[in-house]
């Protein structure tokens, strides 16, 4: 996210229109919903950690106790048994 001056980007009948509501403060305008790209996907983060989980879920399923399966993956077991216990 970037810093983008008002009066470089917006007409200025709208500006004028938007100080109604709020002058000198940062304000978020998100992207329309459709044009939204979820965490992780660009980066590959959350592919990685969907194979992470199930990795963690046929250890479980495989036998291995929840304690060796934080010890493992360097998380609590209170994180590995969301993780087991997610449909």
């Amino acid at each position: 996210m970037r810093y983008v001056n008002a009066h470089e980007v917006l007409p200025e009948d709208l500006l004028l229109e938007i100080q109604k509501y709020v002058q000198g403060d940062l304000i978020y305008i998100p992207k329309p919903e459709k044009e939204r790209i979820q965490w992780g996907v660009l980066s590959g983060e959350r592919q990685r950690l969907q194979k992470r989980n199930e990795q963690i879920k046929k250890g479980y399923q495989g036998g291995m106790p929840l304690s060796k399966l934080a010890e493992q993956y360097h998380l609590s077991i209170e994180t590995i048994k969301k993780i087991v216990y997610r449909k």
